[in-house]
């Protein structure tokens, strides 16, 4: 039996995408092979990559002066990754500092060019929930002659998401959009840059999308390894090397099985039905806490509280047996986490409700 899995990432697939995958495991449509065993450079898989970037551009509306690069190494290889490609001619770097993975981005940063934190919500102070908002833009303190600036779209751990973009002017905007990347429409000409591991709306751990205009090609730090140039990438096809060719073809299915949802507009509207029906029964009780601002919370990431959290370990353990798995939240802050990714269904959200409203009528 298939649970509700809420897992941060490596995360939840549509289940009609796994099962098209299970039929085509040993026989990819005739071919007499699984698409783990083809070639990159065969026609089985050059059909395949074709599709990929096709819908993918079609998805996210992408504007044909950018490329889409099909690289690895996941978020945390782009945070080096992007400085080496971006940092060649000029080494300055702007963050607005929003959560945990913000700060493992800035402290790569930092390897490379000259970091400038322009704004923080840091809570040194909290006990939980150290970051609950976006700091308002009148506070960023930007340069003007920044190679970039750089957000985390979506903070996974501390639950905090951009639902608009700042207007950067010369300076291009640079995004981690790996939680949720293919959530809901986005305007691709405001970004420079968008990247995504691809393991939590997308597919399989492997995989990441980079999405990159082309101005920015040929900025390169002269060091930057020939794999991960971003120029020499999309020169190629995302073919220099051999790509994780397996996670691109499950996202191909994702991709396909995103159109017939109804696209993104759907997606979006599924995903605002979901997080308002989990956020309501959360503030409807004084018996969680939730402490993100409610103007920036995720849509993907649902941090959540006991007040007596001498009650979590039993909340996991009644939880899992309910089939709701994968609730406990990141080490570094403690209490729940519900990722509710494209493919979690309004269904497995509904249980989680009915869970939260169960537990609470027995232990509060």
């Amino acid at each position: 039996m298939r649970v509700f899995n809420f897992s941060a990432g490596p995360a939840v697939l549509p289940e009609e995408v796994l099962r098209e995958a299970a039929e085509d495991m040993l026989d990819w449509h005739g071919s007499g092979m699984s698409v783990m065993e083809m070639s990159h450079r065969g026609k089985e898989f050059g059909h395949i990559l074709q599709h990929v970037f096709a819908d993918l551009r079609e998805l996210l509306a992408v504007p044909d002066n950018y490329k889409i690069l099909l690289m690895q190494g996941g978020a945390i290889g782009e945070n080096a990754i992007v400085p080496l490609n971006l940092l060649g001619k000029n080494n300055k770097v702007d963050f607005v500092e929003t959560g945990s993975w913000s700060v493992k981005t800035i402290k790569e940063t930092q390897r490379y060019g000259d970091v400038n934190v322009a704004a923080s919500s840091l809570d040194r102070e909290a006990k939980q929930g150290k970051y609950t908002y976006i700091p308002d833009r009148s506070t960023w303190k930007l340069r003007s002659d920044a190679a970039y600036l750089h957000l985390c779209g979506n903070e996974t751990i501390d639950g905090v998401e951009y639902f608009d973009w700042p207007e950067t002017g010369k300076v291009p905007l640079v995004v981690d959009m790996s939680s949720h990347i293919l959530s809901r429409p986005l305007d691709i000409s405001k970004f420079g840059l968008i990247y995504a591991g691809a393991q939590k709306n997308i597919g399989p751990a492997g995989l990441t999308i980079v999405i990159v205009r082309d101005d920015l090609l040929d900025q390169a730090h002269a060091l930057c390894p020939s794999a991960f140039n971003y120029r020499i990438v999309a020169d190629n096809d995302s073919m220099y090397n051999t790509p994780p060719t397996y996670g691109i073809y499950i996202a191909g299915l994702v991709f396909q099985w995103i159109r017939r949802q109804g696209g993104l507009a759907a997606i979006e509207a599924n995903n605002i039905a979901k997080a308002t029906a989990l956020y309501d029964a959360l503030d409807r009780s004084e018996f969680y806490v939730t402490h993100v601002r409610k103007e920036c919370r995720s849509r993907m990431n649902v941090p959540f509280f006991l007040r007596d959290e001498s009650l979590t370990d039993a909340f996991l353990l009644e939880s899992r047996e309910r089939g709701l798995v994968q609730l406990k939240g990141h080490k570094s802050v403690g209490g729940f986490r519900a990722s509710i990714y494209n493919a979690m269904t309004l269904e497995g959200v509904e249980a989680l409700v009915e869970f939260l409203h169960a537990f609470e009528k027995r232990y509060g």
